[in-house]
């Protein structure tokens, strides 16, 4: 019996692609010796990496301390827009978490720099549904540690990890944590505890 939920963002629970991507080619254009193009499929087929990681696979016209430099101007840029709008919600999200949230602790664990995932929850008041959430802008740590983290301050005795990529499927073995995986979502993954076709899935089988 599980006692509490954390969850991936990108994918898993929202989609800020198009977004994103205008955003951060905005950006990009401020730098003469960027020629990549910065496109919604190109920043999705990313998602589930660590930021630099994006950031290297992504600006490969400049060495990579300079993609990682563009990067950082990127995500802090498009913080207030997704405040302030929000992103695409995948499925009934709000309903879906008023009704875990009466019965579980949920988190947020995602790869992304301090302020996005506050945008999703301030965005869209979700902030009342959450316990807590880490991030690598926050503790300086990648996915498993964070995850780790989230059971070790909060005394969580049987948590459940959901995301939706291989990355988010070797998060969850390192911190020894179940993972279900939210085959809706963007990427792929090769094992898991349980398969979620819907985020609505989850008040079903939880």
């Amino acid at each position: 019996m599980i006692d509490s939920i954390i969850f991936d963002l990108d994918g898993t629970m929202w989609d800020t692609t198009d977004d994103a991507a205008r955003i951060w080619s905005e950006v990009a254009k401020r730098y003469p010796d960027v020629t990549d193009e910065i496109t919604g499929p190109k920043l999705k087929s990313l998602y589930g990496l660590p930021l630099v990681d994006i950031a290297v696979k992504l600006f490969t016209s400049v060495p990579a301390e300079r993609g990682i430099e563009i990067m950082r101007v990127c995500v802090v840029e498009q913080c207030p827009y997704l405040t302030e709008h929000g992103g695409i919600l995948i499925g009934n999200i709000e309903d879906t978490l008023k009704k875990l949230s009466l019965k579980y602790k949920l988190f947020i664990v995602s790869n992304c720099e301090d302020g996005y995932i506050q945008s999703y929850l301030e965005g869209h008041d979700f902030g009342k549904y959450f316990t807590d959430f880490a991030c690598p802008g926050t503790t300086g740590l990648l996915k498993g540690d964070n995850i780790k983290l989230m059971v070790e301050r909060h005394n969580l005795q049987a948590p459940v990890y959901v995301g939706d990529t291989y990355g988010d499927q070797t998060a969850a073995e390192e911190a020894g944590v179940p993972f279900a995986f939210a085959a809706y979502g963007f990427g792929e993954a090769t094992k898991f505890d349980y398969k979620l076709s819907s985020f609505e899935e989850l008040a079903e089988i939880f």
